[in-house]
């Protein structure tokens, strides 16, 4: 079953959102089985001094999804996928993983249908490897 293994610790800077105010003190991992098995999870590890903003959602939206909030280890980690270099997903994988991911965290099925379909559609496109 997939999961959060760490704590998020995080420091956070001033600044606007669009500055990715959160900074992680420390490694954050969680394991998914998109792509991979309960018996050879995949293992995202976003690193310490990563910036995040969490969830990119318009400000007129807030009140139905804040940016940060229960999803927001989840965000994270869809952040780093869509950050690293190389990619080790493609953006539809790291969408699907974001969603297995609000899952974990108990996102209730409705909000994780808009945010996924929200990054698949206008979130950045990579390949896996570029």
């Amino acid at each position: 079953m997939s999961s959060f293994t760490d704590p998020l610790i995080l420091k956070v800077h001033t600044g606007n959102l669009a500055e990715r105010p959160f900074e992680l003190l420390e490694a954050f991992r969680y394991w998914s089985t998109i792509g991979a098995s309960e018996a050879d999870p995949r293992w995202i590890t976003v690193p310490a001094g990563y910036r995040t903003d969490f969830a990119s959602i318009p400000r007129l939206v807030w009140p139905l999804l804040p940016p940060v909030g229960r999803s927001g280890k989840a965000a994270v980690i869809h952040d780093w996928l869509c950050d690293e270099q190389p990619h080790s997903v493609d953006h539809r994988m790291a969408a699907d993983i974001f969603n297995e991911a609000m899952a974990v965290l108990g996102e209730p099925a409705w909000s994780r249908a808009i945010m996924v379909w929200t990054v698949k559609w206008f979130g950045p496109k990579f390949r896996a490897g570029a």
